[in-house]
């Protein structure tokens, strides 16, 4: 679960590397964001030149969490860190910012209808 103020790695090569979450999507009252959902980033590190800056304010889905996550068939998956994906600010398009992503990504990306991301990603679990 990543919740306002929560500190995630960005698994992709935008150029940002390290960010802060300050909005959950989805309602007024939401605290918690899980895989799949949208949330509201500044990016606290990144590489120079690249199109990502630095205090940069931007969306992304977030692809991997710490807290065990429960699957539809009632396995449980988890990862060993919080990481988001940037994604374009055009709430219809579901289109990844990057060209490449790094490390696994959960299936359930691709259900809440991210196919970019998971054509990109390197291992799908």
């Amino acid at each position: 679960m990543v919740q306002p103020r929560s500190i995630v790695k960005i698994a992709d090569n935008s150029g940002g590397k390290i960010g802060r979450v300050f909005k959950v999507l989805g309602s007024s009252k939401k605290r918690y964001a899980s895989i799949g959902e949208l949330v509201v980033i500044s990016i606290q590190k990144a590489e120079p030149r690249k199109s990502t800056k630095k205090k940069d304010v931007v969306r992304a889905i977030v692809v991997r969490q710490k807290a065990p996550f429960r699957r539809k068939d009632g396995s449980y998956i988890r990862f060993d860190e919080n990481a988001v994906v940037l994604v374009m600010k055009d709430a219809k398009k579901k289109e990844p910012v990057a060209g490449r992503v790094f490390g696994p990504i959960p299936r359930e990306i691709g259900d809440a209808g991210y196919q970019k991301i998971i054509s990109l990603a390197p291992e799908v679990v």
